[in-house]
């Protein structure tokens, strides 16, 4: 194997690592053995792991895993609190060149595809304030009207938004529109505008990924896991505290667990809704993550092999 000289090694950018891939791909588990072996801490790039006390639903690493190693971005603001894809930008870029400065390695981790693209991309999201009412607007014409009703109105505001955001994305859509409600501009517009110089650093994407049957059956026992360590009583405490409207309230895993506590549903059928969520955004993910011409895929792989595979391509291309 053939070194590279220190004087090439100077010139390269400093070295992240990007973890992602589908929700109950594995990511935490491979992300955490990589960075055992080569002094690395993990930055989350999960959209609901920033919230305190949505530990199950999110899937959230342990407190045992986290004091074993560093983990950043994790229960960043209470449920009730606003965090941007800008916030996201920001924090993340101050955490890498933090962990830099120690002499440690970066590894992104997380399923969120926005979160990560802003940083491959460098696309500083616009920041503005949320209004909670404008939400809760959005969100009851689709309780009254149909999701269809929204995303036909996003095809109208921001028909280039549209066809980025799956009809069935509620989140995005709502925000998206927020956006065009709260500016007057779209969220294309914005993006358009918004793009800052290169990266000032070197991302290596590793994609995991499993075959469709593989996947969503670690989904339905993931979802299983999760209601037999405490979802119901998790999910019981965030509504009795925080409105549904939040961006955390809208969170797959509660917000048809709430059908249950309501007696809208039973605990099978709310099972079997946030299954068919879990997988629908499972999807939404690998299209997403697809874009990343330049990310290694790695399929069906056990802990053990995406770990060491992750660790060689690295210590070949920087770590020597």
């Amino acid at each position: 194997m053939q070194m590279a000289s220190p004087h090439t090694q100077i010139e390269k950018k400093p070295l992240v690592i990007v973890i992602c891939g589908p929700t109950a791909s594995g990511k935490s588990a491979v992300a955490i053995g990589v960075a055992k072996q080569i002094h690395g801490e993990i930055i989350s790039a999960d959209s609901m792991q920033i919230y305190r006390s949505l530990d199950i639903g999110t899937a959230k690493v342990t407190k045992e895993e986290q004091a074993e190693i560093p983990h950043h971005l994790i229960d960043c603001c209470n449920p009730d609190e606003t965090y941007s894809v800008a916030q996201f930008l920001r924090d993340a870029t101050r955490k890498i060149t933090e962990i830099l400065q120690r002499g440690h390695v970066p590894i992104i981790c997380g399923g969120t595809g926005l979160y990560i693209s802003s940083l491959l991309d460098r696309v500083d999201f616009v920041e503005t304030n949320t209004d909670i009412s404008i939400r809760e607007a959005f969100n009851q014409l689709a309780e009254n009207e149909g999701l269809a009703a929204l995303y036909t109105k996003l095809q109208q505001v921001d028909p280039d938004s549209a066809n980025r955001i799956h009809p069935h994305d509620q989140k995005r859509i709502i925000r998206a529109l927020e956006l065009f409600t709260q500016t007057g501009k779209t969220q294309t517009e914005h993006i358009a505008v918004s793009r800052l110089q290169e990266p000032q650093f070197d991302f290596r994407v590793f994609v995991l990924s499993h075959d469709r049957e593989i996947l969503y059956q670690r989904i339905n026992d993931r979802v299983d896991d999760m209601f037999n360590h405490g979802l119901i009583e998790e999910a019981k405490m965030f509504y009795e505290n925080y409105p549904i409207a939040t961006t955390a309230g809208q969170a797959i895993g509660y917000k048809e667990t709430l059908k249950y506590l309501n007696g809208e549903a039973t605990i099978e059928e709310a099972k079997a809704i946030i299954k068919q969520s879990t997988r629908r955004y499972a999807k939404r993910q690998l299209t997403w993550f697809r874009r990343y011409q330049t990310a290694e895929w790695l399929n069906n792989m056990t802990p053990f092999r995406a770990i060491t595979q992750i660790v060689t391509a690295c210590n070949y291309l920087y770590l020597l």
